[in-house]
C-alpha cells in the first residue's frame, strides 16, 4: 500500500528503528538503501520519540561509482509517481539543477533537504521545549543509523512499502479498539437506559399487574315514529341518526362525568371494587381516596365512544371480576335511559301546558260572549230584526190598499153623477187606511231611534253573535293545536335501545402484555434517542 492514510493524526506505539542490513561507506548501494529506510522513518514520526537529527552530508564529496550509481540506488528504493513529482516541485522550488525525476531526488539530498518530509500545522508548534530544541537544531539529511549510539548493523531488510504496510495494519488496530470499547459503552448505556427498564416493565405486565376483565356493550338513542307524517327538514332527519345525534352526544358526556361515577359508587361501589388488597400496587384505588382520584382511575377502565356516522354508543368496562364489570356495564345502560327520558321530558310538558292552557283560555272567552248573548236576549226583544221587518212588511201593505181605495175614489168622482153612499164608503176607508199608516209608521220610528231602538238592539245582538263565532274559532283551533302538541310531544319521546348486551368475559382482556412491553421498549428508546442528540448537540456546540 503506498497511499497516504487520511487520518489527521494518530498516535501509535512503534517500535525500535529498524536498522540497516548492510552498513557500509556512504554512496554504496546498501548505504543508499538504508538512508531510504530511515527517510521513511522520518516521514511518519513515532509516538512519543522526538524527531531524529539526520546527520548531514557534504554535496561535494565524491562517490565511488558517481551520479549513475547513485540515481541507480534510489530506482531501487521503489519511489513512487507522486513522491518523485514531489521531488521535481522542491527542486525548482530551491533552484537545484536536475535532469530527471530520481536525478532531483540525488540533488536535494545533496543539498542537505529531505524532499518527501509533509509539514504538518500542529507539529510546527512544539509542544514542549524539547521538542523546540530538537525542531531548532534539526538538520534536513536523511539518516542512515542512530546517532551516538553503537550496535551491530541488523540482518532485517524491510522495504519502505512494506514499513508503510505495518504502520497503517497499527494505525487499523488502533482504530478497531476505539471502536470496540465505543460500541462497548453503547452497549452500556443502552442496557441501562432502555433494555433494563424495559425488562422492569415487561416483567410487571407478565408476572405483578392484575388482570383485567372488560365487558362491551353498545346501544343506540331512537325516536318514536311520526305517525302523521313531517315536514321540512325534520320531516327528512327523522328515523336518522341525526335526529337524535345531540341526545347521543349529551348522553356519552354523562356517562363519562363525574355525576355518572359518584352514582355509580353510590350504588355499585366502584371505589370499593379498586380498593381491594388482590390489586396490584400501581392500579389500587386507597381506601380514603378522593373523587379526583377515583374519577381518573374511572375515565381509564370506562371507555365511551360515539359513532355520528351509525348513532352507535359503545361503551367498554374493565374490572378485576367479570360479573363486576357486567353489574357496572348494567347500572351504567340504566343510567343512560333515565337521562335520555329526562332529557326530552321537561321540554314535552311545556308544550302541553302551553297547550292546554290556551285551550282553557279560549274556552273561558267563549263561555264569557255565551253569557254577553243570552243577556242581550233577555233584556231585548228576542229577535229585533224579525219585528222591523214585519212593520216594514205591514207598512207595505197599507199603502198598496191606500193607493187601490184613492184610485176607486177617482173612478167614482169622475162619474157624472156618482153614487154617493160608495163614495162616502170609498172616503173613509182611504182615511182609516191613512190613519193605520201613520201608526205603523209612528211604531217603526220608535223602534230604530233612541237608546232603546230595535236597530241599536239589532246591532249588539249581531256584535254579540260575531264575538261568539270568534271565540268558537278561537277554541277549536286551541283544540286542535292541544292535539298536535300531543302527537308532537309523542314524537318527540327518545328510547334507548340495548343493541349489545352486556356478558361477563371469562378470560382476562388487560393487560396486553406483549404489545405493553413492545411499546414501553419504544418509549424508553425515544427517550433515549431525544437525550442522546441533545446531548451530542450540545457538545458539538461546546466544543465549536
Amino acid at each position: 500500500m503506498t497511499t497516504k492514510p487520511r487520518a489527521k493524526k494518530f498516535r501509535i506505539r512503534r517500535s525500535e528503528p529498524i536498522a540497516d542490513g548492510a552498513q557500509g561507506i556512504s554512496g554504496t548501494p546498501a548505504a543508499e538503501a538504508a538512508e531510504a529506510r530511515a527517510q521513511m522513518k522520518m516521514v511518519l514520526p513515532q509516538k512519543g520519540a522526538a524527531p531524529q537529527t539526520p546527520q548531514a552530508q557534504d554535496p561535494a564529496q565524491p562517490t565511488p561509482q558517481g551520479a549513475d550509481a547513485e540515481i541507480d540506488a534510489i530506482k531501487r528504493e521503489g519511489l513512487t509517481g507522486r513522491q518523485l513529482r514531489l521531488a521535481r516541485r522542491v527542486a525548482q522550488k530551491n533552484e537545484l539543477p536536475a535532469t530527471s525525476d530520481y536525478d532531483a531526488v540525488r540533488v536535494l539530498r545533496k543539498a542537505g533537504i529531505d524532499p518527501f518530509q509533509r509539514t504538518n500545522m500542529l507539529d510546527m508548534i512544539p509542544s514542549n521545549k524539547a521538542e523546540k530544541s530538537a525542531a531548532v537544531g534539526r538538520i534536513q539529511l536523511p539518516q542512515t543509523a542512530p546517532v551516538g549510539k553503537a550496535g551491530l548493523p541488523s540482518t532485517e531488510t524491510v522495504s519502505p512499502s512494506e514499513m508503510r504496510a505495518m504502520e497503517i495494519g497499527e494505525i487499523q488496530k488502533d482504530i478497531a479498539r476505539r471502536r470496540r470499547r465505543r460500541l462497548l459503552l453503547l452497549l452500556a448505556r443502552l442496557s441501562a437506559f432502555v433494555f433494563l427498564p424495559t425488562i422492569f416493565a415487561g416483567w410487571y405486565f407478565y408476572a405483578v399487574a392484575t388482570p383485567m376483565y372488560s365487558t362491551k356493550s353498545e346501544f343506540l338513542i331512537l325516536q318514536a315514529d311520526a305517525t302523521g307524517g313531517g315536514s321540512g327538514i325534520g320531516g327528512l332527519l327523522s328515523g336518522t341518526q341525526f335526529a337524535t345525534n345531540q341526545d347521543s352526544i349529551a348522553t356519552q358526556s354523562y356517562l363519562a362525568s363525574k355525576d355518572a361515577m359518584l352514582r355509580l359508587d353510590r350504588d355499585e361501589g366502584f371505589k370499593s371494587t379498586f380498593s381491594q388488597p388482590e390489586v396490584d400496587p400501581v392500579q389500587r384505588l386507597d381506601v380514603d381516596a378522593s373523587n379526583e382520584k377515583a374519577y381518573k382511575l374511572y375515565k381509564k377502565y370506562v371507555k365511551i365512544g360515539y359513532d355520528p356516522t351509525e348513532g352507535v354508543i359503545r361503551m367498554e368496562i374493565a374490572t378485576p371480576d367479570p360479573q363486576t364489570s357486567a353489574r357496572f356495564a348494567e347500572a351504567l345502560i340504566g343510567y343512560a335511559e333515565q337521562r335520555v327520558d329526562d332529557l326530552s321530558q321537561r321540554k314535552r310538558e311545556d308544550q302541553l301546558k302551553d297547550a292546554r292552557f290556551s285551550l282553557e283560555q279560549a274556552k273561558a272567552e267563549r263561555r264569557e260572549a255565551q253569557a254577553a248573548m243570552v243577556a242581550l236576549q233577555e233584556t231585548t226583544i228576542l229577535d229585533p230584526e224579525g219585528v222591523i221587518a214585519s212593520l216594514r212588511q205591514q207598512i207595505s201593505n197599507v199603502q198598496i190598499q191606500l193607493q187601490e181605495k184613492e184610485l176607486q175614489l177617482a173612478a167614482l168622482e169622475d162619474n157624472a153623477r156618482p153614487n154617493q153612499a160608495r163614495v162616502d164608503g170609498v172616503r173613509g176607508d182611504i182615511r182609516r187606511l191613512n190613519s193605520l199608516l201613520a201608526r205603523l209608521q209612528s211604531e217603526m220610528t220608535e223602534a230604530t231611534q233612541g237608546e232603546t231602538s230595535l236597530a241599536q238592539q239589532t246591532a249588539q245582538i249581531q256584535m254579540a253573535q260575531a264575538d261568539l263565532a270568534t271565540a268558537d274559532l278561537l277554541m277549536q283551533s286551541a283544540l286542535q293545536t292541544l292535539k298536535q302538541t300531543e302527537l308532537e310531544a309523542n314524537r318527540q319521546v327518545r328510547y334507548l335501545t340495548t343493541s349489545v348486551v352486556p356478558v361477563a368475559s371469562q378470560d382476562p382482556s388487560y393487560p396486553r402484555k406483549f404489545e405493553n412491553t413492545i411499546l414501553a421498549f419504544l418509549i424508553f428508546s425515544g427517550i433515549y434517542l431525544m437525550i442522546s442528540l441533545t446531548a451530542s448537540i450540545l457538545r458539538e456546540q461546546v466544543s465549536s
